[in-house]
């Protein structure tokens, strides 16, 4: 059955543990992954701060922030995802109220809700999750290995096995996505332009235009923002895109009358060409290359 079976926070420098759950099984398998976890706690400032030791049946994997790292044992059929769902989610707990009693309870808590409760109830983590493990994948291990860790920790000086990680980056820009960055920096150098005319004025004479200033100056950095998250990953896109979105369309809204109909609706269809753009490119898996 695919669930989490043992969960504990340590400390990441020498693998203090500062607490753990209360589960007892007696499968020699989970008691070898037990020990296979503890020599790995040891020597968890080697590795990134996330990372995977996969064995036939039962799996490992750990999150590391700062201090102190969540590390969980599970069946290796449970899904990648929803495990650092679930070490993440425990950070936060843990750094919310860290008293050994309490977290303690946490664990048990944080555990059977994600044992027991429905991927649709996490939609919203699930993805931020899926969408930082595709950027930033974590290190594989196999843990077989880890019973090698204790040589290591005590000096020695024994090879470990660390598995391909697949390294993800943007697709291709496309020549709509070249003309859509284009006619971004256009847009952008058209309100900046204006803004800067409009805020010589003001500044002097009108000092009522300054909400037109702003409203220019608003969109020129949108379109730079959008050009960023066009050529470079980031998470949250949707929720970024957005905002861009709706800041370019609320803004160009405001300055009608110094802006004709079409002006404006030039200004939003950019935007909104580029926001398709953004959203459109997405990862894609590097091939490693034959020739390393």
């Amino acid at each position: 059955m695919s669930m989490i079976f043992f969960a504990c926070v340590v400390r990441v420098r020498d693998g203090l543990p500062l607490s753990a759950s209360t589960d007892f099984h007696l499968s020699q398998d989970f008691l070898e992954c037990r020990k296979r976890l503890k020599a790995l706690s040891l020597i968890l400032t080697q590795y990134p701060s996330r990372g995977t030791a996969r064995g036939r049946d039962l799996s490992i994997h750990f999150l590391s922030s700062g201090e102190v790292a969540s590390m969980v044992i599970c069946s290796s059929s449970y899904s990648t995802i929803m495990a650092f769902c679930f070490l993440e989610e425990l950070q936060w707990e843990f750094a919310a109220a860290y008293d050994t009693t309490s977290i303690d309870n946490i664990i048990q808590k944080v555990k059977c809700h994600f044992n027991y409760t429905g991927c649709s109830q996490m939609k919203i983590s699930l993805e931020k999750i899926q969408e930082e493990l595709k950027f930033r994948p974590p290190v594989l291990l196999k843990l077989e290995d880890m019973e090698l860790m204790n040589g290591l920790t005590n000096g020695g000086h024994t090879e470990l096995y660390m598995g391909s990680v697949p390294t993800y980056r943007m697709q291709p820009v496309t020549a709509i996505g070249i003309l859509s960055l284009v006619l971004n920096i256009m847009c952008g150098a058209l309100n900046l332009i204006r803004g800067v005319h409009l805020a010589e004025y003001s500044f002097q004479e009108d000092h009522e235009g300054i909400g037109n200033v702003i409203a220019f100056f608003l969109p020129f950095l949108a379109c730079i923002f959008q050009c960023y998250l066009y050529l470079f990953y980031s998470s949250a896109r949707k929720m970024k895109v957005f905002v861009l979105v709706f800041s370019i369309c609320l803004c160009n809204m405001y300055l009608y009358g110094l802006r004709n109909i079409w002006q404006i609706l030039f200004h939003i269809g950019v935007a909104s060409l580029s926001s398709y753009q953004i959203l459109t490119r997405q990862l894609v898996e590097k091939q490693p290359d034959p020739g390393v």
